[in-house]
């Protein structure tokens, strides 16, 4: 399982820009991830059988984005993706509301 390719999969039909880690567009709402943390989740016999990727999306917006959030949340939890926090930020030096979700997904080898 490839974890960028999932989520980009799970959202490439939305209306808005999604990308790996930076947007340089000029859409007035975008999304971009990238994976914080990518760990061993279960061992047996000394081998690592499950492992956890860890994944923040970012939404961002000009405008009120809580119709997005439901939707993205949605379409990650629908492909296994599980939901680990959720915060709101508005970034003042950008002018720009932001949506931090933070999501955990395992994957067996």
């Amino acid at each position: 399982m490839n974890v960028n390719s999932a989520i980009l999969n799970a959202l490439s039909d939305l209306d808005v820009p999604v990308s790996f880690q930076t947007y340089s567009g000029k859409k007035q709402a975008y999304i971009t991830f990238f994976t914080y943390l990518d760990k061993p989740e279960l061992f047996a016999d000394d081998k690592e059988k499950v492992s956890g990727f860890y994944v923040q999306v970012d939404i961002w917006s000009k405008k009120d984005y809580t119709s997005l959030v439901e939707t993205v949340h949605k379409r990650l939890k629908d492909v296994g993706f599980i939901k680990i926090n959720f915060y709101d930020v508005y970034e003042q030096d950008l002018k720009i509301y932001h949506k931090v979700m933070r999501y955990k997904i395992e994957k067996e080898e």
